[in-house]
């Protein structure tokens, strides 16, 4: 439905029409109409369905242009981010309706200055709950005129604990008034708000809400314990995205991956709650104007953020609510456009975890293998030989014929100077490329003639209470057998023991290669696993190869340096052939 198909005034059509939209979203052409007569509205809908212009342009249109002097209407928002945004798209509808003075007012901003905007008679505002309360409180904010309340956002803001700031506002308002409330969710306290503070609402739910991204192509990937920033780096290279979003648990966990990934020559910028509001707002221009290409940030810091032209999400940790996930990935793939979801998956939990997910959200989530360092190598080679041929000129300015003349002269060849040129432009994005080893089921895989790799487990008499890790062991494995570390497959850690996959063929080989050696350490010993073993506590705590329960305090127990991408053996330790010393130190 077409925006003209209503009964807009032509100071609202024309703000649309320069923000570059004609045709109405379902939210909006649900919504609008109803908004516009008065009734109460409880709105479902997911992040980037176009929710702000639904109710903002009945909170707009319904404020009389001889009778604007007091705040008419109010928003509330979640985050400081969204408040501005929402603020921001008001200012933008009511272009040409010069009566309308919107006002933002969050926390981590000049109290000060938002007073003075509140007396030079706003009329629309657009805050978070506990700023709204403050300035009530002060006197600074009075709703004796307030004709509608919306709540943006609804459920992120119960999810906040921003219950109780809610009901305060709700009951200070008066009862005559137009009560919306817009949700992606709808809990339980979501609806008894809507009984207790709302006249007769209609709910307006946009059918198949949960297959807004269908456009959106989904894939996970299973990393080993401790190399996750690997991974994601190693993607951030391989694909090259001109615009991504990274997503993390946690403050600590943004903060520690902006610097890695800022250390291995990648423009990335991080966004969490306990930024300063001049921070965050120079991040968010920052990452819309393009001088910062990832965007690392938590769930609630994000909400809210709007930039078009996202082209790839990344899940570095499995959200902890399942209707994050769906608010994570619709940050691409928005306005029709197609866009990429990719979660990085370390062990068993985190696999069922994100099936649980898939299920739940009906999403077709694959799995796909790591590329490798030489694939990503060679399409950085292949890239810089695209660049340089599409530069390559007829003629150029006349001081490039003098440097290269000069060069000549000075003795060095054609070749000489191609191959110095090269290397400026390739060896620091080679050199910042991690090797990433992730040894796969060695069942899965074929042998030459098409059959499948027969395998064994062999038990190693150390394990996680030997301060033993994945990569220890496949070092070792590496170094006494001079077989490459393709050769082994899964490697799972118990408190006393650990069991490799590998070939059937080699398994005496490997054994004997091993039996007597050291692991960081430790003497080993070193036989046939025994899958019929009776002692079930030996095998109670198992700790895969790729999980990352407390992986951030394993490693530290460990001693991993996850920065280490120079491997000697595949392990960076250090090998004694003739003592069988396998001593890793990761």
């Amino acid at each position: 439905m077409n925006f003209y198909d209503i009964n807009l005034s032509s100071e609202i059509v024309h703000p649309i029409e320069d923000m570059g939209f004609t045709e109405m979203t379902e939210i909006q052409y649900k919504s609008i109409p109803l908004l516009l007569d008065g009734r109460d509205v409880i709105g479902r809908s997911n992040t980037g369905t176009g929710k702000t212009i639904a109710f903002g342009i009945p909170a707009i249109m319904n404020i009389d242009s001889n009778n604007c002097q007091d705040v008419k209407s109010l928003i509330l928002c979640p985050t400081r981010e969204l408040a501005i945004q929402c603020c921001d798209e008001i200012k933008k509808l009511s272009k040409y309706m010069k009566w309308i003075k919107p006002c933002a007012i969050y926390g981590g901003a000049s109290m000060e200055n938002q007073i003075r905007q509140l007396k030079r008679g706003a009329n629309v505002i657009v805050g978070t709950p506990g700023r709204v309360i403050d300035h009530i409180n002060r006197k600074t904010l009075r709703l004796d005129s307030l004709s509608s309340i919306i709540l943006d956002e609804a459920d992120e803001m119960l999810n906040m604990g921003f219950r109780e700031d809610i009901e305060t506002i709700l009951e200070s308002v008066p009862e005559e008034r137009q009560t919306v409330l817009f949700s992606a969710t709808m809990p339980k306290a979501i609806l008894d708000i809507a009984t207790q503070y709302q006249t007769d609402p209609i709910m307006v739910k946009t059918e198949n809400s949960e297959k807004s991204v269908d456009n959106i192509e989904q894939y996970w990937f299973d990393i080993p314990m401790g190399r996750k920033t690997d991974a994601l780096v190693m993607l951030l290279f391989a694909y090259s995205p001109k615009s991504s979003m990274v997503f993390c648990n946690t403050k600590k966990t943004v903060d520690d991956l902006t610097e890695a990934l800022t250390s291995k020559g990648i423009n990335a910028i991080g966004l969490h709650g306990d930024m300063k509001q001049l921070q965050r707002t120079q991040v968010m221009n920052a990452f819309k104007k393009g001088n910062a290409s990832v965007l690392i940030a938590t769930d609630v810091a994000a909400r809210g953020i709007d930039v078009d032209g996202i082209d790839i999400v990344f899940n570095y940790d499995i959200p902890q609510d399942i209707e994050y996930y769906t608010h994570r990935i619709g940050r691409t793939g928005r306005a029709g456009k197609s866009g990429k979801a990719y979660t990085l998956v370390t062990g068993r939990k985190q696999i069922f975890a994100l099936k649980d997910i898939a299920r739940l959200v009906k999403a077709n989530i694959k799995e796909i293998t790591m590329p490798t360092r030489n694939e990503i190598c060679e399409s950085r080679c292949n890239q810089t030989i695209d660049s340089i041929a599409s530069d390559v000129k007829s003629t150029y300015d006349s001081n490039v014929y003098n440097v290269y003349d000069r060069l000549m002269e000075n003795g060095l060849s054609p070749q000489d100077v191609a191959l110095c040129l090269i290397d400026g432009m390739l060896s620091k994005q080679l050199e910042n490329i991690p090797e990433l080893d992730i040894p796969q089921p060695l069942k899965k895989r074929k042998n030459a003639d098409g059959s499948n790799v027969k395998t064994v487990k062999i038990d190693i008499s150390v394990g996680r209470n030997h301060k033993i890790a994945p990569n220890f062991i496949l070092g070792a494995l590496v170094d006494a057998t001079g077989m490459s570390g393709k050769n082994f497959g899964k490697i799972d850690i118990f408190d006393s023991h650990t069991t490799v996959e590998v070939p059937k063929e080699s398994q005496d080989f490997v054994i004997d290669s091993m039996s007597g050696g050291k692991i960081n350490g430790n003497k080993v010993t070193v036989r046939l696993y025994d899958y019929k073993s009776k002692d079930k506590n030996r095998d109670r705590k198992r700790y895969n190869y790729t999980d990352t329960r407390k992986s951030k305090r394993l490693d530290d127990f460990y001693n991993f340096d996850k920065s280490n991408t120079k491997r000697t053996g595949h392990h960076g330790g250090k090998s004694n052939r003739r003592g069988k010393n396998y001593n890793s130190k990761g």
